[in-house]
């Protein structure tokens, strides 16, 4: 009789799961199953087991603890919309918006100080980049805002640019707080974010992917950073 109402109760609840998710928002039914589905599957495979069908029950609570787990593992890893990385040389304080790609800068010093680089006239970032042609990390984060904002701008300027800051960078020994702004990252972030946040910005700025060196050797040494102190930290 015990298992008679078990099943009964079972058959029930899944009833009225069915009509509820009928009438529900497809939205609202992947919220729903995203956060409670292992639960549900869990137990189902519970009352199975309890009511004496384990064969059946056993493989549903295997089920629900790998589906618990890889959701587990995809929120460690998940990419938190709105994240910007900074990214400052001699000249230039530059920002990277993580979702889309854009560029905007700052110009630190110079005739045109405290002056965004969107802000700029096609001919007065002319002019930037004239100034700052001694300056490689400079040069090579207006370039970088360059192809962004005009992608053919190198087409009307002198093709043998790059000569001119073909020298090693020299970014300096560069700190925590650099580091997570780099990746856009707050203080304290797990390895798990700091890895993905690595990831994610490479595919924006590797050489390969019509990027910009510079940017990559940051967001790498950034990376290389923050790990080391995540090392520094186990016992």
């Amino acid at each position: 009789m015990s298992t008679l109402i078990v099943l009964i109760g079972l058959a029930a609840f899944l009833v009225l799961a069915v009509l509820y998710f009928m009438s529900a928002p497809p939205a609202r039914i992947a919220a729903i199953l995203r956060g409670s589905g292992p639960l549900l599957v869990a137990l189902a495979g519970l009352l199975l087991a309890v009511a004496g069908r384990f064969g059946a029950g056993a493989p549903l609570i295997m089920l629900a603890l790998a589906w618990w787990g890889r959701q587990r593992r995809a929120q460690a890893y998940q990419h938190t919309p709105g994240q910007r990385s900074t990214v400052r040389s001699a000249w230039l304080e530059m920002e990277l918006d993580h979702d889309t790609g854009d560029m905007n800068g700052l110009v630190l010093v110079g005739p045109f100080e405290g002056r965004a680089l969107d802000d700029l006239s096609d001919a007065e970032l002319r002019q930037l980049a004239m100034a700052l042609a001694d300056d490689r990390e400079s040069a090579e984060l207006l370039e970088a805002y360059l192809d962004r904002r005009s992608p053919g701008w190198r087409d009307d300027v002198d093709p043998d640019i790059g000569a001119r800051h073909s020298g090693p960078y020299h970014s300096g020994a560069m700190t925590e707080q650099e580091a997570y702004k780099i990746l856009g990252l707050e203080p304290g972030a797990t390895v798990a974010q700091v890895r993905q946040a690595h990831r994610s910005l490479m595919q924006r700025v590797h050489p390969d992917l019509g990027g910009n060196a510079f940017l990559a050797q940051r967001v790498n040494e950034a990376r290389d950073v923050l790990l080391r102190d995540h090392a520094d930290e186990d016992p």
